[in-house]
Parts: structure tokens; sequence; C-alpha cells
């Protein structure tokens, strides 16, 4: 799909029931090598959170429901492309062991914060964050539905 000058995509921080990352090590581009979240671009017709949903299962098997939003990463590549990935905080359904997408990631795994801080392969968006959640302690708070009165067909709040 061309992706033209405006770029959407959405990621996944996935924490299970230990406290551990679920993290994927790309195969290709800029992060080639390095521990990063699961990610992807958003498709024409997709929520950017379903999106992340999407991404997570492709990239790592794993299913898992998106609880809030984590942060919006913005730039401008080569002062041509907007470049922008919503991040959001998701909980996985099943706590099963990943399964790298062939092809496209060298390997995907469960990581606790502090081998993530550890690591030489840890991305400096990824390490960024990390840090901040394990600093500010930030979780997933459910917010409803505001009522039928609305007609939504597809809501979702997030913080």
């Amino acid at each position: 799909m061309k992706r033209g000058k405006v770029w959407l995509a959405a990621a996944g921080i996935v924490i299970d029931s230990e406290g551990r990352w679920l993290v994927v090590k790309k195969g290709y581009g800029g992060l080639k090598g390095q521990w990063s979240l699961p990610a992807g671009f958003v498709d024409a017709g997709e929520r950017a959170d379903e999106a992340a949903v999407r991404e997570v299962k492709e990239e790592t098997g794993i299913d898992a429901t998106v609880c809030g939003v984590a942060g919006i990463r913005s730039g401008v590549i080569r002062h041509d492309v907007s470049d922008t990935m919503i991040i959001f905080q998701m909980t996985p359904d099943k706590e099963k062991e990943p399964a790298a997408h062939e092809g496209e990631l060298l390997d995907a795994r469960w990581m606790s914060a502090a081998e993530l801080e550890e690591s030489p392969d840890t991305s400096v968006l990824l390490r960024s964050i990390v840090n901040l959640f394990v600093t500010a302690g930030l979780g997933c708070p459910e917010i409803p539905d505001p009522g039928p009165q609305f007609g939504y067909t597809s809501y979702r709040f997030f913080i």
C-alpha cells in the first residue's frame, strides 16, 4: 500500500501479569536488531487501536486488548514525511509465549523492565518508555461507553 507523505502507525505496550513486556526485534529498517514494540501502519477503514491489536497479533501471535494511550510519537522525516505513531497500553487476553513473525522479525519475547533497561539492544524510544512506566507506575483504567443515547456503533475512550 502506498503511504504517501502522511504516515499513521500504531504500537502496543503489552505487559503481562508478571510485569514482563512483549517486545520484538525487527529484521529490517532503522530498528533492525533492536528491541522495540510491536507496531505497524494503520490501514484504511481501521481505527488506530484496532491496528495496534492487529499488529501485536500479526507480529507475535499474542491476542491483546487496548486499555489506554501511553503516548504519541510524532516527527517529520527529512523535512518531507509526517510520521506519527500512537502507542497504546494493552493487556494480553491469554498469557502464552510469543512467536516471531517469520521474514519480518528476528525475535519476539517477554522481557522484564530490568532486562530491557540493561540490554544494549533496547531501542531509545522503548528504553525511555520503560523508564517512564517504572517511575510513574502507569496502569489501565476502565472507562465505560457513555450510553445508547449517542448511537455509537464503535466506541473506545483512552487515557
